[in-house]
């Protein structure tokens, strides 16, 4: 994955010679023969450059592919995303996992939309992505992008850790408590939405700031513009402390590194399903705003 800058914009083609990648999570059952059925039918509406069971997807940013067609879940697009660093590739997300928030076509519906999933920028929604850079000594030591959240975990032997904060350079407050959610409006429906933090539209311009058990009554999640810079230096940890990216890649934190958070100059471009309006993953998938059951009815 390079943070470097991305490549230059590419001319647009005609519909017939758009070109996709396929890319399949083998750890899902029924994504092998998915990927195969999904291959045989848009090879005649489109170049299918081939077909990969890996999240790596970063030699589809040279192969100028306008479309990757994910199988798997959520966690798939997430990785697939990541590892196209700032050379952003608009993602179809076929969902074999649970929930499916972003993942929000079934095979039938890939079907049903292929000719406006290839051809409408419409279905193409733009989302924030973070980049996150660990310093230790002044020196970086590891550093990814974000497409859902940063989450400082306090890790065991579990003991309260110590973070001070920095927002644009200025400093904001010193937390004590089990850790930190820093995440983009994409994350606020995962861990963040869990710990209590605010459900944020995936297009809002804004970064969201939820403490993990913060030993205090005052320290409240914080939704910051989209523009600010966060800088958190770990003032206490413990044996485990760690930095985790979207829950799924982890980096080791020591007392005295600093964390770096700020928005990426590229957009996560998710390719929504045409049938749902924008709420439907709120309210159908995890029930926002639905009364209560009364009677047990």
């Amino acid at each position: 994955m390079s943070l470097t800058s991305p490549k230059k914009s590419r001319m647009p083609k005609s519909d017939a010679n758009r070109r996709v990648l396929i890319v399949g999570n083998p750890g899902k059952p029924g994504v092998e023969e998915a990927v195969e059925d999904v291959r045989a039918f848009a090879e005649s509406r489109c170049t299918v450059i081939g077909c990969v069971f890996e999240t790596d997807a970063s030699d589809a940013v040279d192969a100028g592919v306008d479309r990757i067609i994910v199988l798997g879940g959520d966690g798939t697009l997430l990785a697939v995303s990541r590892s196209l660093g700032l050379n952003q590739i608009p993602l179809v997300g076929v969902n074999f996992g649970k929930l499916g928030f972003l993942a929000e076509f079934s095979v039938d519906a890939l079907k049903a939309n292929f000719d406006t999933i290839l051809q409408d920028h419409d279905t193409i929604s733009e989302r924030m992505i973070l980049g996150m850079n660990i310093f230790r000594d002044g020196i970086s030591c590891g550093e990814s992008l974000s497409v859902n959240d940063c989450v400082i975990h306090a890790g065991p032997p579990f003991r309260m850790i110590q973070l001070a904060i920095r927002i644009n350079g200025m400093p904001l407050t010193t937390i004590s408590g089990d850790g930190l959610i820093i995440c983009t409006p994409v994350g606020s429906t995962a861990y963040n939405l869990s710990a209590g933090g605010t459900i944020m539209q995936g297009a809002v311009q804004g970064i969201a700031m939820t403490p993990l058990c913060a030993h205090s009554l005052t320290h409240r999640p914080l939704i910051v513009e989209s523009e600010s810079k966060f800088e958190i230096v770990i003032e206490q940890a413990n044996e485990g402390t760690c930095l985790m990216v979207d829950g799924q890649v982890g980096y080791a934190l020591q007392t005295g590194d600093m964390v770096s958070i700020e928005r990426c100059s590229s957009n996560f471009l998710l390719v929504r399903n045409p049938a749902h309006p924008r709420w439907h993953g709120l309210v159908t998938k995890l029930h926002w705003g639905q009364p209560p059951s009364y009677n047990g009815i």
